[in-house]
This record gives structure tokens, C-alpha cells and sequence, in this order.
């Protein structure tokens, strides 16, 4: 599929929908709770995957466009709740977060937010796979600790435990690296 986009063949669009739509629709709809809405998520993320192929070539091509859908998704999110914070998954994901990773300013540098992004993924790998995937599922895919466990198929109360005790692992972790 690359290789189409690479070549500006259009029919890469239609076959990265037809492999990847389904799971990017899912990621928009979990944030913003609106089909319509997480639609218009998955068609800009193709749009934003064709201009940036090439001169980028990603690694892991759905992995790409699951974060251009995410980062999407939480734009218009904030865009569309600029005025209030509101319900939903989106400010609990975000508030259990908050009691481990530092806030963002506006002003916060690039070089900071590198710094962080490589510690996280550096902790993620040092922690048991399972966790590490609990934790992805939550707070990249912003699941529901109870849609989790169906799909890991272990109990509720294991993932919520599972996320509590990892938050407090990655803050004590971000604290020894000097990041918090």
C-alpha cells in the first residue's frame, strides 16, 4: 500500500480503507462519539497520509494512521468543546493521566514533548506485555476499561487495577528520569 501512495496511485486510498477503515472509524467514533464526525477523521487521515507519503515512509503503515486518526479525532474534539470541558471518555482519559504526565502549555518546547514521548515508550517496553496493552488500549485507543476486558477477556477490576497501578509505575519512572 505504500508503495501505491509512494506512486500517487490513488487506488492505495481504496485498498489502506479497505484493510484499515473499520479500525480508524473505531478509534474516531470511541473520541468523538459521532459517526458522522469520526468520518470525516478517517477521510482527513487519508487526505494527511497522502501528502505526507512521500517523503515519509512509515514503519508500520496502520500503526500511521491510527495516530493521524487519533490526533484527528482529539483535535476536533477540543475544537468542538473548546467552551467546556463536558463529559465522555475523552477528560476522564485525560484526567487519569494528568496525576502522571505534565500538563501542556502552550508554550511547552517540541524537544520536551520528544523527551516524554521516548520515555513512555522506552517504560512501555520494560513493562509486561499485557499491561503495556491494557495501557495502549486506554489511553491511545481510549477505550473503556469494561470494552477492554471483554476483548482481553479478563475482568473489569483486573484492568482497572492493572491501569491504576501502571500510572503510578510510569509516574515514579517519568519522576526518576527527571521529567516530571
Amino acid at each position: 500500500m505504500i508503495a501505491l501512495f509512494e506512486q500517487r496511485n490513488e487506488q492505495g486510498i481504496a485498498e489502506a480503507n479497505r484493510a484499515y477503515g473499520g479500525m480508524l472509524q473505531t478509534i474516531a467514533v470511541r473520541i468523538l462519539r459521532d459517526s458522522r464526525d469520526a468520518e470525516e477523521c478517517v477521510s482527513d487521515t487519508f487526505f494527511k497520509a497522502w501528502n505526507s507519503i512521500p517523503p515519509q515512509k512509515p514503519k508500520f503503515f496502520s500503526a500511521f494512521l491510527a495516530k493521524l486518526t487519533r490526533n484527528c479525532a482529539l483535535n476536533r474534539y477540543t475544537e468542538m468543546h473548546a467552551q467546556k470541558r463536558g463529559g465522555g471518555v475523552v477528560p476522564a482519559v485525560l484526567d487519569e493521566l494528568s496525576e502522571c504526565i505534565p500538563a501542556q502549555s502552550d508554550t511547552e518546547q517540541e524537544i520536551d514533548r520528544l523527551f516524554l514521548s521516548e520515555a513512555i515508550e522506552s517504560f512501555l517496553s520494560a513493562i509486561p506485555h499485557q499491561h503495556a496493552k491494557i495501557f495502549m488500549h486506554r489511553y491511545f485507543s481510549m477505550q473503556e476499561p469494561k470494552e477492554i476486558a471483554a476483548e482481553l477477556q479478563i475482568s473489569e477490576n483486573t484492568v482497572r487495577s492493572v491501569l491504576r497501578r501502571t500510572r503510578e509505575k510510569l509516574q515514579a519512572y517519568l519522576e526518576q528520569e527527571d521529567l516530571l
